[in-house]
């Protein structure tokens, strides 16, 4: 009785299972999306002649609907496209503070916020949520120059379309939606057309107990959707679309104007290169993203064994390379460096690859889950909440100022071999906040190093470092790792699991010498897919 006594539960576990996700392959190309519904609008444009570029931009409209908590045409983002004969380029629609933000509008309460990110706390929370915590959503900016630069000229009836049927029909109400809805309804609550569409009755919608999920309408979606492909996606910052959208903003209190909208604009570069063992080179899209911490990473495993394959030593390896760049990266921020997330991130990562071997890596978010919580109710557009990228406190290297841009986590990556920078053979990235960089590195290692295919990489535990003074482990590492990973500092040992999300969630896809492609997604995200075009 004494044994029992002093029993001491183990740590409660969700999953008690083990799950496998299937890769897809052919020569026709493959789509590799967070959504299955997004993947399968992108293959569809892939079997009626259009390419990468092209089954990209299906996809990420179709995201908008299939996929609202985590981007949308209120978003934001990055693309890596890489077409083979050519070089690597960025298609760059990344975020910009509107020219009328006033820094004083975000006073602070003299404590930290333990949000997304750990900066000073702004009075209301004004800058996680709400019309002051939008930045210019330059998403639509973006797939118009990936089409029109990239694409071969397939009109919007076709790139259009499957996001425009699945907006009719209405975001699946199944269990998914119901824990996505769930986590913002506290804030959602508080706009009147974000409860409308997603609380109705005032609650979270709940699937049918049994039968087929319905469909929840999207408040005005459809009809934007089918403006945008009427008048052109330059409506959203021109025409009569930017008139609806700058009406909304302004009469909530927003700062962002017809002269912000009508001058977004996306823009195309060159890809940041970093070299990896001198036998691969990383195409990224460098700037304000996750990129130059990459570098640091990359070049500090250098020194790091990979005979021995993923053991203890490397895992430790990288975990200390990770604190360190990590350190660096916050330190130029001015951030408290020894707070967590703590809130569920967005984003979404879409690859795909196509029959020629062209292939296209984006990154697209509203940065929280739901972003700013606002739905506008003139075109049902839900609005990003990309002020939380900079520091509100004054003075600081990432501070609040009007027409700004913030540095951000996103990471799609292009990869060649040394000697063959014209030919693309993997593609991939992450959504996950802080915990991307983690998670494309290791996904990279995995199959760069360790000469692991898309699937078997996708399944592997991995660690998280977002920071510089703690790692946090998936429970399958095994003691040896585990062990060795809590000898050199604070560990935290998590299940991977669907909620609470404890790791970015990547997809991939390679191409071999001999034209397929094989695409995998994360395999706790339980809408994602990769599927696989017909030849």
């Amino acid at each position: 009785m004494s044994e029992l006594t002093a029993y001491a539960p183990p740590p409660h576990a969700s999953q008690h299972w083990v799950l496998t996700k299937p890769a897809a392959s052919g020569r026709g190309g493959v789509v590799a999306s967070q959504s299955r519904a997004a993947a399968e609008a992108g293959v569809a444009v892939l079997e009626a002649g259009g390419n990468a570029a092209d089954a990209a931009v299906a996809a990420a409209f179709a995201l908008a609907t299939a996929e609202p908590w985590n981007s949308g045409l209120g978003g934001i983002g990055f693309a890596l496209v890489h077409r083979p004969g050519s070089a690597p380029q960025v298609v760059d629609f990344g975020p910009v503070a509107s020219a009328g933000v006033d820094p004083s509008a975000y006073p602070l309460t003299g404590k930290w916020k333990q949000d997304l990110f750990a900066w000073p706390e702004v009075v209301g929370d004004v800058n996680i949520h709400g019309p002051l915590s939008f930045v210019i959503p330059s998403a639509v900016a973006g797939y118009d120059l990936l089409r029109e630069r990239f694409g071969t000229g397939l009109g919007l009836d076709a790139l259009l379309g499957p996001a425009i049927a699945l907006a009719r029909r209405g975001l699946a109400q199944d269990w998914f939606t119901t824990l996505k809805v769930s986590a913002s309804a506290k804030v959602l609550r508080l706009y009147e057309e974000s409860a409308r569409i997603y609380l109705p009755d005032g609650l979270p919608p709940n699937p049918p107990y049994q039968g087929k999920p319905g469909y929840l309408p999207q408040g005005r979606l459809a009809e934007t959707l089918e403006r945008l492909r009427q008048h052109g996606l330059r409506d959203f910052y021109e025409g009569g679309l930017a008139g609806d959208l700058v009406a909304d903003i302004q009469a909530m209190g927003g700062v962002i104007s017809a002269a912000d909208l009508s001058g977004c604009h996306a823009s195309v570069r060159e890809a940041m290169p970093i070299a990896w063992r001198g036998t691969h080179t990383i195409h990224t899209a460098g700037g304000l993203t996750a990129a130059p911490t990459m570098a640091a990473v990359v070049a500090a495993m250098d020194g790091v064994s990979v005979g021995g394959g993923a053991g203890a030593g490397w895992y430790r390896g990288l975990a200390a390379a990770m604190r360190r760049a990590y350190a660096d990266r916050l330190a130029g921020l001015g951030a408290e460096t020894g707070a967590k997330e703590a809130a569920e991130t967005c984003t979404t990562h879409l690859t795909v690859c196509d029959k020629d071997g062209m292939m296209v890596s984006v990154t697209t978010t509203l940065l929280s889950s739901m972003g700013s919580r606002v739905v506008l109710p003139r075109t049902g557009v839900l609005m990003n909440n990309g002020m939380m990228w900079f520091d509100p406190q004054p003075g600081s290297a990432n501070a609040i100022r009007p027409g700004a841009r913030p540095l951000c986590n996103m990471s799609p990556v292009v990869v060649t071999r040394v000697g063959e920078e014209t030919r693309p053979i993997l593609a991939g990235g992450a959504s996950g906040g802080r915990r991307i960089l983690a998670s494309v590195c290791q996904m990279l290692a995995f199959q760069l190093d360790f000469g692991m295919g898309p699937e078997e990489a996708a399944h592997m535990p991995r660690i998280d470092v977002s920071g510089p003074d703690s790692v946090t482990a998936d429970r399958r590492l095994g003691p040896d790792v585990l062990d060795g990973l809590a000898e050199d500092g604070e560990l935290e040992v998590v299940e991977h699991a669907v909620l609470p999300v404890n790791f970015a969630c990547p997809n991939f896809i390679a191409r071999d010498g001999e034209g397929v492609a094989t695409g995998i997604t994360d395999v706790m995200s339980p809408w994602s897919a990769a599927l696989a075009a017909r030849a």
